[in-house]
């Protein structure tokens, strides 16, 4: 693998000064910038990325700003994104910086890869385009393009096989090019020998070169073990109004979505009657019951399938103790501006004409 990745380099380079994009992250390579840009392009394409990370890069400039930052006011802005713990650990790991570095990033890949959130991949990126340091960044983009181009028969998914790819890849990286080389190889992964369907080996620089092609068996490449089966929940969310007003709660601290605000809900679906009972168990008077479309949200490893009704309460009736069932009321406008949800809920926030993430920044912008 060592000698065909060297025979590669020069013409993955060549192809790169040729064909990079011009994205906002690369215009100021700065050690904050590029930190905060590889943990958002985690699971997430880039062309959603863009606007959340202006909209980021405006509202906290720097790490000091990112240490302070309110959580709610932290999770509104990836509102949307997905993959919330991202955006914990990037506060976490500014916090740790600010205390231990002075709010400086540190310059060494060991100090780097110590800070919460931040792996083997984004320490390499951080170190060798931030800092220009000879470290691989290898993620599932940079490990398709390699398996491709060395027939590379091992699952790619395992530890010991992505570790061997980066042995491999550190034996031959441009020591004065090292960001350059691991963004090229970020590049090709996602714009030529792309993941979903064939890739487009006639605009690639290793059309000649590449193993796999030379044998037709680029969709054979890379090797990954089946994943399990998603598992599936139900849930009949609530939408429960009283007057302009919406109930929302916020959600645990720990787990799924922490730290998120959401609809209150009942496990399973239920029916409109059934619904009615639980209305009136929580201490509130229907007076009106209306089924909504179902909704779906796929997770990594589990799918929730929803039910919803807007349940418009009497408001005369002596309400509930809040506290108790952790509830507040609020306007759909206060909720799109103050409180974080995901999109997992977005069938039944545009019931409510709450525009979340990219949507509601693009309606801003326009």
């Amino acid at each position: 693998m060592k000698n065909t990745l060297k025979n590669l380099v020069p013409s993955l380079l060549e192809w790169y000064d040729k064909h990079a994009r011009i994205l906002p992250w690369r215009e100021q390579p700065t050690p904050y910038r590029v930190w905060v840009s590889e943990i958002m392009l985690q699971q997430t394409r880039v062309e959603a990325v863009k606007p959340y990370y202006e909209r980021f890069m405006t509202a906290l400039p720097d790490i000091k700003s990112l240490s302070e930052v309110e959580d709610d006011r932290l999770l509104k802005l990836w509102e949307g994104l997905g993959y919330y713990n991202r955006a914990r650990n990037l506060k976490k790991a500014a916090v740790t910086v600010m205390e231990q570095y002075g709010g400086e990033m540190p310059a060494s890949y060991e100090q780097l890869l110590a800070l919460p959130g931040i792996g083997s991949y984004t320490a390499g990126a951080i170190a060798s385009i931030a800092f220009g340091l000879p470290y691989p960044a290898v993620d599932g983009n940079v490990l398709r393009v390699i398996a491709r181009a060395c027939c590379y028969a091992k699952d790619v998914l395992s530890l010991s096989a992505k570790k061997e790819i980066e042995k491999q890849l550190s034996a031959v990286m441009p020591e004065e090019r090292a960001g350059a080389f691991n963004q090229a190889l970020m590049e090709l992964g996602a714009t030529v020998c792309v993941p979903n369907g064939a890739p487009h080996c006639m605009e690639c620089p290793w059309e000649k070169k590449c193993r796999a092609h030379e044998c037709g068996q680029e969709l054979s490449y890379p090797v990954k073990k089946s994943k399990k089966k998603r598992t599936i929940e139900e849930y009949t969310i609530l939408i429960l109004q009283d007057d302009d007003q919406t109930a929302i709660r916020k959600r645990p601290d720990k787990g799924l979505l922490a730290g998120m605000y959401e609809f209150p809900w009942v496990e399973g679906i239920r029916t409109k009657e059934e619904v009615i009972s639980i209305v009136k168990e929580m201490g509130y008077a229907p007076v009106y019951v209306r089924e909504l479309e179902r909704g779906k949200h796929i997770f990594t490893h589990k799918e929730w399938h929803m039910a919803g009704f807007a349940v418009r309460v009497d408001e005369l009736a002596q309400k509930p103790d809040l506290e108790d069932r952790h509830l507040l009321f609020a306007r759909a406008g206060e909720t799109e501006e103050k409180y974080p949800m995901p999109a997992a809920f977005c069938a039944y926030t545009r019931y409510l004409h709450i525009r979340l993430g990219n949507e509601r920044f693009s309606e801003i912008l326009s």
